[in-house]
């Protein structure tokens, strides 16, 4: 949530092992109580390291939670040479550095059936499944973020939490290295039915431009069976996989985790003909701006080389 980077990596030499940790202190108690969106960013960040190996020739042995005693300790990865075919992962590298959350309108234009296969079997890979609203679901869903993006307006920890975690006025050249700067906000909604979180909260944005979103917005939900940490971390796998994927086939895409931070509002969003499911992410896809590149912390921040 809002770029706070809640990760940190050790690697051990002698084990050719990485783990990948926790950084609680980059946690938003109010918004995320029992740390679900902590865990999914850490597991785009482990989905990330795992391409990145395989991109280098090695398997990345992954395991989620291998230690229960140290809750930080989210999952490791080790390199094993010669590698499997990890080819499927490999070549989703490229996409790394490309993939950026817009928040500018997209097109009006539809998605393929085909990209939508592939991004499903994308998510399937991570044992997570990946649906498309449509029809009255995808009216009932809508309701239900502005629902959300209702009650975030007049609630003073969610407030608390953006003025933490965004930058008003900063530029690309002085943005800090954590936060929403003020230029990846987007420009405000004048119209659409697109759900955008406005970034500015309460506050005013000089020289901020307003544009018409969507009509018929595209989301794309994201499920796992049950709602533990292990499915957290298989959900944000799948969410970064999906999203890289999605960025080689030529698409744009923002995160709409509105009304997963209010636990009354995310079941409206399951499945309605099964009723089953836990939704861990919804993602807006669309056909428009990659949108800007926001601020990394650095490396010597974020990695602890071990003998």
């Amino acid at each position: 949530m809002h770029n706070a980077q809640p990760w940190q990596f050790r690697y051990h030499r002698s084990r050719h092992t990485f783990e990948v940790r926790a950084d609680f202190d980059r946690a938003m108690p109010h918004s995320d109580p029992a740390g679900r969106s902590l865990h999914l960013g850490c597991a785009a960040a482990l989905l990330n390291l795992r391409v990145a190996v395989a991109h280098e020739g090695r398997h990345p042995e992954t395991r989620l939670l291998p230690d229960p005693a140290d809750r930080e300790l989210l999952a490791t990865v080790r390199l094993i040479d010669p590698a499997p075919d990890t080819s499927t992962l490999a070549a989703l590298y490229p996409a790394i550095h490309q993939r950026h959350s817009s928040r500018d309108p997209f097109e009006e234009t539809k998605i393929p059936r085909t990209v939508h296969d592939a991004l499903a079997e994308a998510a399937r890979l991570e044992g997570v499944v990946l649906s498309f609203p449509t029809s009255w679901h995808l009216e009932d869903v809508l309701e239900t973020i502005q629902e959300a993006e209702a009650r975030n307006i007049t609630d003073p920890g969610s407030e608390q939490d953006l003025e933490r975690w965004t930058r008003i006025a900063a530029s690309p050249a002085d943005a800090p290295v954590e936060g929403v700067p003020q230029y990846a906000f987007g420009p405000r909604k004048r119209g659409g039915k697109a759900p955008m979180r406005d970034f500015a909260g309460h506050r005013q944005v000089a020289d901020r431009d307003a544009a018409d979103f969507e009509r018929n917005p595209q989301l794309a939900l994201l499920s796992t069976p049950r709602d533990h940490p292990e499915d957290w971390l298989c959900a944000g796998q799948a969410m970064q996989r999906v999203l890289l994927l999605a960025t080689l086939q030529g698409l744009a895409g923002s995160f709409v985790s509105q009304p997963l931070e209010w636990n009354d509002l995310r079941w409206p969003l399951r499945d309605p003909v099964t009723g089953t499911g836990h939704p861990q992410m919804m993602l807006r896809l669309g056909y428009g701006p990659t949108g800007p590149g926001t601020p990394r912390r650095p490396v010597s921040e974020v990695l602890d080389i071990q003998p």
